[in-house]
């Protein structure tokens, strides 16, 4: 019999990947205020705004998930079977049990969220309940508790705040640059001093046009050093999961009908899911070519199904795991073979 250990397993690569990923956003961060500061932003009022946002994001991140995806916190005996997977792999992994929460939500997905292991909260939506087994649910958990247990989910809630505050710069600066014409004058025959305000104006304009640009190119950069950290946890949480139950094929299976599943729900529902794909277990990824599918927060299905089936052989147990046919057909299923 393999010997499933009692913690989850040390990944250096994640937390060598985590460190690299916050110096690299933190030198990326202090270049964006030394810039706004360096065009006439007040340094108070830029320290005032990215503290309060990154404070308030960081201790009330779990409350602001819930709220978001319209979660509820569930007692044992409103969800027993639900709080008896979590109450067993808690044990297992003699990590603090988190707040549980339910999304009454028909998309099969799970998410974890929060500062600390024991601030933390795990939501699954009524969609995945009703869809997986229980060996299958002890799956997907095990995986959300792992982002718990490496503390990958507050680094994420972290990395992801440049982005916001960027995104954030980006758009007030435009709404300002549109309100004021971009230094357009009101054609007014000018009088003394009339030059001067033009000059005015135009130096206003310019100001507005680098902090645009300035917080479009650093939004880009967070974009893309935190979807690489994604897609690396989320192979991460797979293999510790999977190392920590024993059971790779039912984390696999869990996956595969997910992501199956998940093709078959409403498109409108999936992009309003969209936001939240740095988080969930599966990505809400609407049908077509996008930005989301282009720049994924997850790794391609087949590459999360190779690392479980080498687990599973490395268990003893050889094991195959397929993809459903087409994602979206009526006669698509999970498939998992075992040799």
């Amino acid at each position: 019999m393999t010997r499933v250990p009692r913690r989850f397993a040390l990944d250096r690569g994640l937390s060598a990947r985590m460190v690299l990923t916050v110096f690299l956003l933190g030198l990326v961060y202090v270049a964006f205020i030394a810039v706004l500061i360096a065009v006439g932003v007040s340094p108070v009022l830029v320290v005032a705004i990215a503290g309060g946002l990154l404070a308030a994001q960081y201790w009330f991140s779990d409350r602001i998930a819930l709220y978001a995806t319209g979660g509820r916190i569930v007692s044992p005996a409103q969800e027993p079977r639900l709080h008896g997977v979590v109450d067993r792999l808690c044990a297992l992994s003699d990590l603090p049990k988190p707040v549980v929460a339910v999304a009454d939500t028909d998309l099969p997905n799970a998410f974890a969220t929060g500062r600390t292991p024991k601030r933390a909260v795990v939501c699954v939506t009524t969609g995945l309940l009703r869809r997986l087994e229980v060996d299958e649910l002890e799956g997907v958990l095990s995986h959300e508790l792992s982002h718990v247990a490496h503390r990958d989910v507050a680094v994420m809630t972290v990395a992801s705040f440049l982005g916001v505050l960027a995104g954030l710069v980006t758009r007030f600066g435009l709404y300002s640059g549109m309100a004021g014409g971009f230094g357009r004058s009101d054609g007014g025959d000018g009088g003394d001093g009339g030059d001067g305000g033009d000059d005015d104006e135009d130096s206003g304009a310019l100001v507005v046009l680098v902090v645009v640009v300035v917080s479009a190119a650093v939004y880009a950069l967070s974009f893309l050093l935190t979807r690489a950290l994604s897609r690396y946890r989320e192979l991460a949480a797979d293999r510790s999961g999977a190392i920590l139950t024993g059971q790779p094929a039912a984390l696999a299976a869990a996956l595969t009908k997910v992501t199956g599943e998940i093709s078959r729900i409403p498109t409108r529902d999936l992009r309003a899911a969209e936001p939240f794909n740095a988080f969930f277990f599966a990505p809400a990824l609407a049908n077509g070519v996008s930005l989301s599918s282009l720049f994924s927060t997850h790794p391609p299905l087949d590459a999360r199904l190779a690392q479980l089936a080498r687990l599973a052989a490395q268990f003893g147990e050889p094991a195959q795991f397929g993809e459903p046919a087409q994602f979206g057909d009526p006669g698509s299923s999970v498939t998992r073979v075992v040799r």
